[in-house]
């Protein structure tokens, strides 16, 4: 045999040998473990509510272990501890295979700049590299939030009104002058923004307007309200309780209804010379927006001799608009006033205004429920003013709003004031409420014309049915309602007179103590006793009278009871 068939030869017997120990032995040849992927970054940006969170991984990753899937919130554990804000919302952005994924975060409050976001895997089956891998559900990565901007933001109207914008709670919102919402603007307050108004008077006044057609969503919470206050208030005791006449006030002008020729007019505090400032037209449901947990305090300034902004000014306001838990506060002007239209209005604590603290004209045709006015023992005029038109008075559609469930305190009997007048051809509609403290009762104006306030209630138009009364006027039915002016002859006087006061049973009134006081308006039994029905389902079907039941719903967020 040939050296080199001998070389061969034996090269494959030790081959054959080596296999064949291999095979005896039963072991596969050895491979690596896989290593698993990991996060080896994280970086932030944004501010106040809005963060966007950018994770950078070892190799690229996908959602599936097959190499396919882009990664998204079910991928993550996503979590925030620490600070003020919450979180309220994520957004995961990822292109399968890429090695990074960004994580747009929202808070449900605006960072104080301790808020620590942690980003992780949801489990140990939720990423995975190209090699089929998972991450390991250990894995994660930390990193702290930035803090809130505050800014003082000085809005001033140039014309062209505010703009459709949001007032952010982490600025101040500082009033210079008159300032529009403008048609087809809107307005959008984040909860607990603040509002304040520069003093001046005249054409110096500052004020918010929401012209017609333009609209404002100022949804505040109980825990978050709106305020609208004076530059002067630094809302730790700055202002005294009382103080008035600080800025302007709140204006919001719409599109319903008026019963003044020629079914439009330009809104008191406002310069003739503003055609912002018109209001009224056919629309009874027209919509200006939402007003909800806002509280108005320290307006009413001077713009003109005796014409001063009220607190809450509604001109021809439509039935979609939503204005529920609203506080007015030390306005020396009236706490809100009406002028036509149909708004709906629950929760609204009109307290220490200077003038009247409800106040409607021009046909107004709302509706009201749990509404509360206290007086100032040293100021304020009538509870309610109540007037049907102005040009004409006669004009239709008469004045008929339904208020029920009010609670209404007075000045007491030493300053002579009035609970509620209708007048002007006024009607309206009072049921299930509760009139306190006060010097005089509810009067009815009887003039010698065909049509007037007295007409009203005979036709049906102005009722005030199922009500208590305590340390109101004398105590008796004669006292507490009463007829004003001479009607068409005395015999007709008198007998307005005789026929007011003997309604004043006959339609459920009563003479009964509450048990309440200013500073608790709850009283101390719920009166749950003989109720008028309610007109239609926008009223809540309570049980009691008064605009609280067992507890106080203006405890806490408005000024007047915020220690309550």
């Amino acid at each position: 045999m040939k050296k080199q068939n001998l070389s061969l030869l034996l090269t494959a017997l030790v081959s054959v040998i080596v296999l064949s120990f291999s095979a005896c032995n039963g072991k596969d040849p050895v491979t690596p473990d896989p290593t698993p992927p990991t996060m080896t970054n994280i970086s932030i940006e944004g501010q106040n509510k809005a963060f966007t969170a950018t994770v950078t991984f070892s190799e690229a990753v996908y959602k599936n272990a097959d190499k396919t899937g882009n990664l998204d919130n079910n991928s993550f554990n996503v979590t925030i501890s620490g600070g003020t804000g919450t979180l309220e919302s994520y957004e995961v952005t990822h292109t399968a295979g890429a090695t990074e994924a960004t994580i747009d975060v929202t808070l449900t409050d605006f960072s104080d700049g301790n808020e620590l976001l942690t980003v992780g895997p949801s489990s140990a089956a939720s990423i995975y590299d190209n090699e089929g891998t998972a991450m390991e559900a250990s894995q994660k990565q930390s990193i702290t939030l930035g803090g809130t901007v505050h800014e003082t933001v000085t809005i001033k109207d140039d014309g062209n009104g505010v703009g459709t914008q949001t007032w952010t709670a982490n600025n101040t919102y500082l009033l210079d002058g008159f300032c529009f919402v403008n048609d087809g603007q809107t307005l959008t307050i984040e909860a607990g923004t603040v509002i304040k108004g520069k003093p001046g008077q005249g054409e110096n006044a500052s004020a918010l307007i929401v012209a017609r057609g333009g609209k404002i969503m100022a949804e505040g919470r109980k825990d978050a309200p709106i305020i609208f206050t004076c530059e002067a208030d630094d809302l730790n005791g700055s202002v005294g309780l009382a103080d008035r006449g600080l800025w302007g006030g709140l204006i919001v002008l719409g599109k319903a209804q008026l019963n003044s020729t020629p079914g439009e007019s330009q809104i008191e505090g406002i310069p003739t010379n503003e055609p912002r400032g018109l209001y009224g037209g056919s629309d009874d449901a027209d919509n200006s927006g939402v007003i909800q947990y806002v509280s108005i305090r320290h307006g009413g300034t001077d713009i003109g001799d005796g014409n001063e902004i009220n607190g809450l000014t509604l001109g021809a306001v439509g039935s979609g608009t939503v204005i529920d838990y609203v506080e007015i506060l030390a306005n020396k002007d009236d706490g809100i006033e009406f002028f036509g239209g149909t708004p709906h209005l629950k929760h609204i604590l009109s307290v220490y205004c200077a003038d009247d603290s409800f106040d409607y004209d021009e046909g107004f045709r709302g509706s009201g429920q749990f509404w509360c006015a206290i007086q100032d023992p040293n100021e304020g005029d009538r509870l309610g003013e109540h007037d049907g038109g102005t040009d004409p008075e006669t004009g239709t559609p008469y004045a008929q709003p339904n208020i029920y469930n009010a609670t209404y305190i007075g000045r007491g009997a030493d300053a002579g004031k009035r609970t509620i007048t209708f007048r002007d051809n006024a009607g309206g509609h009072y049921a299930n409420s509760i009139f306190f403290n006060q010097a005089k009762g509810v009067d009815i104006e009887n003039l010698a014309d065909d049509q007037d306030a007295y007409k009203q209630f005979q036709d049906g138009i102005l009722t005030v049915e199922n009500n208590v009364f305590w340390d109101v006027a004398d105590g008796t039915a004669e006292g507490i309602f009463k007829v004003s002016g001479h009607g068409s002859s005395p015999a007709d006087s008198t007998a307005a007179v005789e026929a007011f006061a003997a309604y004043f049973t006959t339609a459920g009134n009563v003479v009964s103590d509450p048990g309440i006081s200013a500073a608790n308006p709850v009283p101390a039994t719920p009166l749950t006793g003989n109720m008028a029905d309610y007109p239609d389902s926008w009223f809540d079907a309570v049980n009691y009278k008064g605009a609280f039941g067992d507890e106080n719903w203006a405890a806490g967020w408005t000024e007047f009871f915020k220690n309550k």
